[in-house]
């Protein structure tokens, strides 16, 4: 362990890409668990981006207005374990989501060189999903975890966000 921060061997990383069942030392096996953990998390975010999707698509097509579906996106933002919803239009411009007073464009080209950049793949059907490590954010540097799924019922970006304050236990070494 170098200044708290734990690295594991590139067996344990194969080990679970692989989907084995690591024995070897302690550290490695931590490190297995914790990638493990942090691999459902985003799937479960993914799980989350999704079904907002839909919700949005089903609010929209019920006559909902922009404030009727910030309002339900906000509770669940109150309500749960998910820090924030962005969710845009076609051209990137955020119109649904728990800061219904910000106003954000995701860039269009995955090119672009921000944080939010990757999302881009989601507008133009390049990406189905999009699962970002956590890093700090552009509007504040706040670290956060993204994960992103396209809309169901046009292009969109329909993000989650999840803030990030565990400090790393493990890299590969």
């Amino acid at each position: 362990m170098v200044s708290g921060v734990r690295i594991c061997s590139r067996a344990a990383v194969a080990a679970l890409a692989a989907g084995v069942l690591f024995s070897g030392c302690a550290e490695d096996h931590a490190c297995v668990e914790a990638a493990a953990r942090k691999e459902a998390a985003g799937e479960h975010m993914a799980a989350q981006a999704t079904l907002a999707s839909h919700f949005v698509d089903a609010a929209l097509q019920a006559g909902r207005t922009t404030d009727e579906i910030n309002q339900v996106l906000q509770g669940v933002v109150r309500s749960t374990a998910i820090d924030e919803f962005w969710i845009s239009d076609e051209t990137g411009q955020f119109v649904f989501g728990s800061h219904p007073d910000v106003v954000f464009f995701f860039p269009t080209d995955v090119d672009a060189g921000t944080q939010a950049a990757p999302f881009a793949a989601l507008l133009n059907g390049a990406e189905t999903e999009v699962v970002q490590e956590p890093m700090p954010r552009e509007l504040d540097g706040e670290v956060f975890r993204y994960v992103g799924v396209g809309g169901v019922d046009r292009p969109r970006i329909v993000q989650v966000g999840m803030r990030d304050d565990t400090p790393t236990q493990c890299s590969e070494a």
